[in-house]
């Protein structure tokens, strides 16, 4: 379907819905780093976060209106006075700013999580939208829960809101209940049935409950959306939203099915996907599409084969279309500073972000410990500088097992720069070295979750820890990677406490708000 100014933007939420995916929680800091990669891949719109939610998801919104350029840089708001205000002032400082605006319109909530009534709805949108469009042009609004509201009101909810001011329309599948037919022919109504709704842009907002958003949002796609919403690596509420690699890289490798393309710069979705996969400490699966270990691997011999001969055989795309390159043996110990950075430039790793100088000592005593540096050695060692500022710090552990005796494990570590050591015994090395560390925090959070995987092969692989603490409500990850296991498993959970510290102190959101 031909519409209007017809290319999809790409709408990112990585840093406000997919934030809200349990154990993914950002700093401000890590926050800017994620909108600077989002501005290198070319999305047209940053949905930086909900600003009214608590003081630390005001200042990321405020810190990265100032920080990208190009990207339309949106705040979530409901529809009340105090949110609508706060996410104006936050995104007041962008060279492109904008509001998005938000309330349910299905019969289940507004009757049981708003309390109001259908005319209440589109009055409260309609006022939200009027008081936004004093102080900003870009106004998205959104109806929450639209797959299961009746359409009939939503023509009505959405003519409303495109009378007083809104130039963008989104259709959120909150729930992830639509099928993708079911959703094509509501854009296909929404266009056709809402006042003033050819002039401006349709939306589609889904999420993956029942593993559909993508297929979801082609099918908005054909119906006439013009505008995706999605994040790196599909992360969000519960199972996820829409993955922004898999929508980008469908419309571009179906381009001639679906006759039109995003404005992405599909060679740094690689290492945005690396990049967010290091700052939350959640790996993707290997199989997943795109970005996954084994996304373009080959194993089975026919298949290898027939690559050897013609590569199309089995690959429809090309590795390097999305940043991605063959994990070849390309440094070593005896590589210098200049070949260190050329790899990082093809590997679309920007030097401007990172402090080289101490990436480069990281890589020259990696490869003192390792004969062959990989590609995914490199990825982690240049987001290793995108760490918090810490509260506490190892410095050192030192651990003993044997059969004779219990394992046993000495750790020393900084805490506000004081200096402290204690030794623990446990049921194996890691878990002594989790009490020691844990006595000289001073609590004992739960460990939820506590996975190990080597990055590369062989017995001298990086490895790589993520561990999931929870102390009361709060729940955090931490990462670590190292050639020591044991090293790496400490790094994991210092980085998570240092995490909670941060959490507590009121520096990440303190209010849970889910949004569309």
């Amino acid at each position: 379907m031909q519409v209007n100014g017809d290319w999809v933007r790409i709408f990112d939420t990585t840093l406000r819905d997919g934030e809200q995916s349990p154990g993914c929680t950002m700093n401000v800091e890590e926050k800017v780093v994620i909108a600077e990669q989002l501005e290198a891949l070319g999305v047209d719109v940053i949905e930086a976060g909900f600003a009214a939610a608590s003081p630390g998801d005001f200042e990321a919104v405020s810190r990265i209106a100032a920080a990208v350029k190009k990207p339309v840089v949106l705040s979530l708001s409901r529809t009340r006075e105090a949110d609508i205000d706060e996410a104006l002032r936050a995104v007041s400082g962008a060279a492109n700013p904008g509001i998005h605006v938000f309330i349910a319109t299905s019969q289940l909530h507004m009757e049981h999580k708003l309390g109001m009534s259908p005319d209440e709805v589109v009055d409260a949108a309609v006022w939200a939208i009027t008081r936004a469009k004093q102080h900003v042009d870009h106004i998205e609004f959104s109806a929450e829960d639209a797959s299961r509201s009746e359409p009939e009101f939503l023509y009505r909810v959405f003519g409303e809101a495109i009378k007083a001011g809104a130039t963008v329309c989104n259709v959120p599948d909150t729930t992830g209940y639509a099928v993708p037919e079911q959703l094509r022919e509501l854009f296909v109504g929404l266009r056709e049935n809402t006042p003033g709704g050819k002039d401006v842009i349709w939306s589609a907002h889904n999420h993956n409950d029942l593993g559909l958003a993508v297929a979801n949002s082609l099918a908005a796609v054909e119906g006439g959306a013009r505008q995706v919403e999605c994040t790196i690596n599909g992360i969000g509420e519960r199972a996820g939203n829409t993955s922004m690699e898999e929508v980008v890289m469908a419309l571009k490798t179906r381009q001639h099915y679906y006759e039109i393309d995003s404005h992405i710069v599909t060679e740094q979705i690689y290492p945005a996907s690396k990049l967010l996969a290091r700052i939350i400490g959640v790996s993707v699966a290997p199989t997943k599409p795109i970005v996954g270990d084994n996304a373009f691997a080959h194993e089975a011999g026919i298949h290898q084969d027939g690559v050897l001969k013609n590569k199309a055989t089995y690959e429809i795309m090309r590795p390097e279309d999305v940043g991605r390159t063959s994990n070849a043996l390309v440094l070593g110990k005896h590589s210098g500073r200049h070949a260190l950075a050329s790899r990082f430039r093809e590997l679309g790793i920007d030097l401007e972000r990172i402090d080289f100088s101490a990436a480069f000592k990281r890589f020259k005593e990696l490869a003192d410990k390792k004969k062959d540096i990989y590609d995914e050695d490199l990825y982690a060692i240049a987001a290793e500088g995108a760490d918090i500022s810490a509260r506490y710090e190892l410095v050192d552990v030192q651990v003993n097992s044997s059969l004779q005796g219990g394992p046993r494990a000495e750790v020393t570590m900084l805490v506000d720069g004081d200096k402290r050591t204690e030794v623990a015994e446990g049921a194996g090395v890691v878990d002594a070295c989790y009490r020691a560390i844990k006595t000289i925090a001073g609590f004992d959070p739960r460990l939820e979750s506590y996975q190990v995987k080597g990055i590369t092969g062989g017995t001298d692989a990086l490895g790589e820890v993520s561990c999931l603490i929870r102390e009361g409500e709060i729940r955090v990850r931490g990462h670590g990677s190292h050639t020591d296991i044991i090293m790496a498993s400490a790094m994991a959970l210092v980085d998570a406490l240092n995490r909670y510290v941060y959490r507590v102190e009121g520096r990440a959101r303190d209010e849970h708000i889910v949004g569309p």
